[in-house]
This record gives structure tokens, C-alpha cells and sequence, in this order.
């Protein structure tokens, strides 16, 4: 039998979005990012965590009306019936709206996200030097902070830039957001794109002494002069949080995956 996403984080297939929730955290703790395990641990907390394509998902896993007629036929005959096996989907996973992004759109709308991963290096540091308590403070800033991060408006780019300082190490600021934010600032004034991050969940990867990673699924509603209507992106997103005296600063930003969301 091949295991579903249920079986991949080790929950019922009635589990709540919390008991989910807590199943993935708890699987990717401590796990390396290089492990093959995952990939599939995202993977899985992607579907199950967003309801819409959990209920799709589900669909696929309950036999259709052809299949019962058979089982029928087969047990009314004396037979037995063949088990149904739950199978994890190989295609594109549900989508989430019917909207379509060019691929050009992308390279606009998620210009910071990948310049700064294309800038950067996911450092891996060593398991469980940290507590728990600190291993959950420095998750909550990550959640605050990368939305002014990956978030940026044509109409007020100082501001935009300036509430996403305050959540970085001045090393991560000179070295890899301000190049890059003063390339958006030479086109969004043509391009009139407004992009504002929405993180959907999160999970501390890695603790350290003074230094936790965090990865975060994000999305990213975009607006821009051709499509007025937001137009979705998704990230998977892995942040270094360092200890700079009693706050938790982003350090370095690395994403494992970017694109629009499917069937848009």
C-alpha cells in the first residue's frame, strides 16, 4: 500500500488542522533540510494544512462509485472483495483559484525572494543548543518579521523598506537586502507592483547557541500593473534567526521553493 499524507506525518485521516500541525513540527525538528524525509514532511503539511486542498486531496483517497458497484458485485457472488489502497496523487496538487500567472510575472513579483536566495547560503548549524523557549521566540519574530520582509508597495518603498530593517542584522541589511531593494526601486514605478507576504505556517528546522532556523510557507498576493486582481505566489522559505542582546534579527533567507500557487 502507499502511504498518504496521513501516513507520511503519522495522523488519522480525521485529524485536526492543530493535531497536523503539531505532527509536522515535531517531524521536522531537527531534521537536516538535505534529508530526503523533508521535502516529503512539507510536502504533506501543504495539503493537510490548507483546507481547501486537504478536501480535494481527500476525494482522491475514497473509491469511486464503479469500484462499489464491483465490491458489490463480488461479495453478492460469494468473492471477496479487493482492499481500496489510499495512494498519494503523483500530478499537480489541487489548485487554489482558477487564476493564470505568466511566468514573466514571477520574475517581478518575486524579485526579492529569489535574489536574496540566490545571495545567500542556508547555514546549518548544530541540533538542540538552544531551549525550547528561545526555539519558539525566535519562530514568533521569524513569523512577524518576514512579512515586511517579503513585502514591498511601488507607492511607499522608503516605508516598506524601512519596516523590514528593523527586523535584520546590519550585516544581512548592507550585504544582501539593500542591493537588492534598490533594484525593485528603479522598476516598480513602472511596473506599479505591490506584493504582501502572508505567512501561512511555521516550524522551527535547526536550533543552535544564539541561532535558530525557521522555515515558513509563505504567500505572496501580488498586484501589478497588468493584473489588478492579487495573483498568488507560494515560498517555502528558510530564515536564520540570530540573538542580537534580548531580539531575534534575520541573519540570513534562503527559499527551497517559489512559484505561483497551482492553477493559477
Amino acid at each position: 500500500m502507499t502511504p498518504s499524507w496521513y501516513d507520511v506525518l503519522g495522523v488519522d485521516p480525521d485529524a485536526s488542522t492543530d493535531e497536523v500541525r503539531a505532527a509536522w513540527r515535531a517531524a521536522i525538528a531537527d531534521l537536516d533540510p538535505a534529508d530526503r524525509r523533508f521535502r516529503s514532511l512539507n510536502q504533506a503539511a501543504e495539503v493537510l494544512l490548507d483546507p481547501e486542498r486537504r478536501a480535494a486531496y481527500d476525494a482522491t483517497l475514497e473509491p469511486d462509485a464503479d469500484a462499489d458497484a464491483d465490491t458489490d458485485t463480488d461479495a453478492a457472488d460469494g468473492g471477496t472483495a479487493a482492499p481500496v489502497t489510499a495512494r498519494v496523487p503523483s500530478g499537480p496538487r489541487p489548485p487554489r483559484s482558477p487564476r493564470v500567472v505568466p511566468g514573466w510575472s514571477l520574475v517581478v513579483a518575486g524579485v526579492l525572494a529569489v535574489a536574496l536566495a540566490a545571495l545567500t547560503v542556508l547555514a546549518l548549524v548544530s541540533p538542540a543548543a538552544s531551549g525550547e523557549a528561545d526555539a519558539e521566540e525566535a519562530r514568533e519574530v521569524a513569523v512577524r518579521a518576514i512579512v515586511p520582509v517579503l513585502s514591498y508597495d511601488y507607492r511607499s518603498m522608503d516605508e516598506s523598506a524601512a519596516a523590514a530593517s528593523t527586523y535584520m542584522t546590519s550585516a544581512f541589511k548592507t550585504r544582501d537586502y539593500d542591493p537588492l531593494f534598490a533594484v525593485l526601486q528603479e522598476n516598480v514605478a513602472e511596473t506599479e507592483t505591490v506584493v504582501e507576504a502572508e505567512v501561512v505556517d511555521s516550524g522551527v528546522v535547526r536550533t543552535g547557541e544564539d541561532r535558530v532556523e525557521v522555515l515558513l510557507f509563505v504567500d505572496q498576493p501580488t498586484t501589478n500593473v497588468r493584473f489588478t486582481e492579487p495573483q498568488t505566489y507560494q515560498n517555502r522559505v528558510v530564515v536564520t534567526m540570530v540573538k542580537d542582546g534580548e531580539d531575534w534579527l534575520i541573519d540570513k533567507l534562503v527559499t527551497t521553493g517559489a512559484g505561483p500557487a497551482a492553477g493559477e
